[in-house]
């Protein structure tokens, strides 16, 4: 469930919306594979040691995460070269919950798309919390127009932008020119419309991509 959280400030009232998946051992991991499933390992114990402590084992593309050039690109950058200005951003959510197989440059078209925009695709799948096999997706069609349009960046409620695409071109043809993914988004209760998005990855170096906390915020 999407967290709502409003904040004062001044006369302006901010509500904060958590768009993040949480990080739990039985969460939703791609294909349902075990080998992704965090593991959260307390090392330390406060009635033993006076502190507790935990190591995270996790997947860089488990939950809500940000791709890298270096997820499909051989010596694409990696995660910590990250424009934070991609990151902290105003940002467009669009609905295309009508849409059973895959968002395309015809249904893209539909919207109000510019350069320099971030967009976040709302699909059916932010309704389920169980893996589909048959998430939406974007095909590469969709990708290859908002590379022409100059997007620089694009989020999606799969754990996946791409469904069995040989070659990963949607991947390809937005990390190529620098456009931030992101993937896992949780935008259930979330309207169509404008907001500043907050997504920033860890500086981790050599990373091909990189957990998340995003939120959105509206004023």
């Amino acid at each position: 469930m999407t967290a709502l959280t409003s904040v004062k400030k001044g006369a302006v009232l901010m509500k904060i919306y958590d768009i993040s998946m949480e990080i739990r051992n039985d969460m939703m991991v791609y294909k349902n594979q075990e080998q992704r499933r965090p593991r959260l390992e307390q090392t330390r114990k406060i009635h033993e040691e006076g502190v507790n402590e935990s190591t995270l084992h996790i997947n860089l593309h488990t939950g809500t995460h940000m791709d890298a050039q270096r997820h499909v690109l051989e010596n694409g950058s990696t995660i910590e070269d990250i424009d934070l200005n991609k990151c902290i951003t105003p940002c467009k959510v669009l609905d295309f919950t009508h849409l059973n197989d895959c968002i395309s440059k015809e249904e893209l078209m539909k919207k109000n798309i510019q350069k320099d925009d971030f967009i976040l695709l709302k699909t059916r799948n932010s309704f389920r919390d169980d893996f589909d096999f048959e998430f939406v997706y974007l095909n590469s069609d969709g990708a290859e127009y908002l590379q022409e349009t100059g997007i620089k960046g694009v989020g999606i409620d799969s754990l996946g932008i791409e469904r069995g695409q040989p070659g990963h071109m949607t991947h390809k043809a937005l990390l190529s020119k620098d456009i931030v993914i992101l993937e896992g988004l949780r935008l259930k209760d979330i309207e169509e419309g404008e907001y500043i998005l907050c997504a920033l990855p860890l500086k981790l170096r050599g990373g091909d991509g990189s957990p998340v906390r995003a939120c959105l915020i509206r004023l």
